[in-house]
């Protein structure tokens, strides 16, 4: 892991917002960019190392282009509606199927940023209750942001009694 990664998660794990860590992460790229170019026209000035243009402009580029790449694969997944992560579904399957006889019949899952999610959930149960009830039962999942609940009833046998 490099550094740009380290910093990157240490800003991204401390609540601040991701435009905001992009922002400063811009400055820094600037900054480190100017820096490079400082050092190669003093080396060229006074030790007539004129090399050193190309080479710290080449150096500036991969720092521009790593923190790029960065910045795209984060972003993307969240504008492309990337899946969310297998952790979230778990836990919404392992909530919802410890009430009574509910089973989880479908789910679909994603990001909405970084730290948010959405979901659509469809169950089956013998003793069907509103969608209102089992989106309470998910309230302790703060990371979901939107939740729409589609409950369908089973015309079989009740797997389990009533209580």
């Amino acid at each position: 892991m490099n550094i740009y990664q380290k910093m990157l998660e240490t800003l991204l794990y401390n609540c601040i917002l991701d435009r905001e860590a992009y922002a400063y992460f811009h400055v820094i790229a600037d900054a480190l960019t100017s820096l490079l170019a400082i050092v190669a026209l003093i080396t060229g000035k006074y030790f007539g190392w004129v090399w050193m243009d190309p080479i710290m402009g080449i150096a500036g580029a991969i720092v521009i282009l790593k923190w790029a790449y960065s910045l795209v694969t984060q972003t993307g997944k969240i504008l492309l509606d990337y899946n969310a992560d297998k952790d979230i579904i778990t836990k919404i399957k392992a909530i919802l199927e410890s009430d009574s006889d509910t089973r989880l019949a479908d789910i679909h899952a994603w990001k909405l940023g970084s730290q948010k999610h959405a979901a659509i959930v469809s169950i089956v149960t013998h003793y069907p209750k509103a969608p209102d009830y089992y989106k309470g039962l998910l309230k302790s999942l703060i990371d979901i942001a939107h939740l729409t609940v589609e409950v369908h009833t089973c015309d079989d046998e009740p797997c389990i009694p009533q209580s």
